[in-house]
């Protein structure tokens, strides 16, 4: 179980991309979906493409950027919720797997962000 302030920073790098992504112009579907052991954190629509968005914060990179942090399974899980999310809303279209990286920076105050399209499969 995360702890409180892992989760209100991971509330916080959602909050974030949400902003990033409706100013680049996408329509934010849902928002931390799960199915079974698996989440996706941001579903959002661009056009046609229906995407799949993994948000990694960290306060720090010395162990690796944010999105050195999407595991092999974690990988595995989004793509299988992926596929039923499609099922249980009728999709057919295009679909992609985006990650969004946010690292903090020490003044806290301010972020770089990366936005990684197509980042697997």
């Amino acid at each position: 179980m995360a702890s409180t302030v892992q989760k209100s920073l991971g509330e916080m790098g959602e909050f974030l991309a949400k902003l990033y992504l409706k100013e680049q112009g996408f329509q934010i579907l849902e928002c931390n979906w799960t199915f079974g052991k698996a989440e996706i954190d941001l579903i959002a629509k661009e056009n046609e493409v229906l995407i799949f968005v993994e948000v990694k914060l960290r306060s720090y990179d010395y162990y690796g950027r944010p999105e050195e942090f999407v595991s092999p399974k974690q990988r595995r899980l989004i793509f299988s919720a992926s596929q039923i999310y499609m099922e249980k809303n009728d999709h057919d279209w295009e679909i992609r797997f985006d990650v969004i990286s946010i690292l903090r920076r020490k003044n806290e105050i301010s972020y770089d962000l990366i936005h990684y399209k197509d980042a697997f499969y």
